[in-house]
C-alpha cells in the first residue's frame, strides 16, 4: 500500500476533439518521464468496434448487467451516450488511488457532473477542437458514420462544449504537440505540490534537515 492517494483526474471532451489520440499520447509521454498512471476502463452497453478488446478497451455488458451494476451502485459514475449507457467502476477507481496512482477518466460532461460532486477534490480538464469546422472535419475523415450520423453527433457536441466552462483547466487541440505538452504540465504540476511532496518525499526531506 502506497503511503499517499493518487490524484484523480477527469478529461471530457465533444466526439472528435481528438481526446482518445492525445490520452494514448499522454499516457506514453507520463510513462516516458516515469509518471505512471492508471485509465480507468469503463463498462459499456455498446458493440464493440473493430480492434477493441473488452477488458482492455471496455468492459463490454448488456443493459440489463449494466442496470444490475448501477442498482448496486457499482459506479462512481454513469450516464447515457447516443443510445448506450457508460460507468465507471467505483471498487477500481478506490483500488488504484490507494495505490498511490493517478487515475484518468475519460468520460462526458454529464459523468464529470456526479464525479465532481463524489470526489470535489478531482482536476478536471476540457478538451475542446479549434473550430466547428475543424471539428466536422475530423468526424468525416473517420469515415464511419453517414451524414445522419455525423450531424447528429456535430449536434451533440454543440450541447457537449457548452460545459467548458465548468472545468478547472481548458486544453484547445488545434496543435497536437502542443495541446499535449498541455495536457501533461496539468499532470505533472500536481505531482509537484508542496503538499504531494510532503508525503511522496518524506524521508529524502526529512534527511535534508537532519531529521532522518
Amino acid at each position: 500500500m502506497s503511503e499517499y492517494n493518487g490524484n484523480l483526474f477527469v478529461v471530457s471532451a465533444p466526439s472528435g476533439a481528438g481526446k482518445t489520440s492525445l490520452m494514448r499520447a499522454l499516457e506514453e509521454h507520463l510513462n516516458a518521464a516515469k509518471q505512471t498512471v492508471a485509465f480507468s476502463t469503463s463498462t459499456t452497453t455498446r458493440e464493440p468496434r473493430l480492434g477493441e478488446v473488452d477488458g482492455v478497451d471496455y468492459h463490454f455488458v448488456s443493459k440489463r448487467e449494466f442496470a444490475k451494476q448501477r442498482e448496486a451502485a457499482a459506479f462512481l459514475e454513469s450516464a447515457e451516450v447516443f443510445d448506450n449507457f457508460y460507468g465507471t467502476s467505483q471498487a477500481s477507481v478506490d483500488k488504484s488511488l490507494a495505490q498511490g496512482l493517478d487515475v484518468i477518466l475519460e468520460i462526458d460532461w454529464q459523468g464529470a457532473e456526479q464525479v465532481r460532486r463524489a470526489a470535489p477534490d478531482c482536476i478536471s480538464i476540457f478538451i475542446l477542437p479549434p473550430s466547428q469546422s475543424e471539428l466536422e472535419s475530423r468526424l468525416r475523415s473517420r469515415g464511419q458514420d453517414s451524414e445522419e450520423v455525423i450531424a447528429r453527433r456535430m449536434k451533440d457536441a454543440a450541447s457537449e462544449m457548452s460545459h467548458w466552462a465548468e472545468f478547472d483547466y481548458l486544453v484547445i487541440n488545434d496543435d497536437f504537440s502542443v495541446a499535449l505538452g498541455e495536457l501533461a504540465s496539468v499532470f505533472i504540476s500536481q505531482r509537484l505540490l508542496t503538499t504531494r511532496q510532503l508525503r511522496t518525499k518524506k524521508t529524502l526531506i526529512g534527511s535534508l534537515f537532519g531529521q532522518d
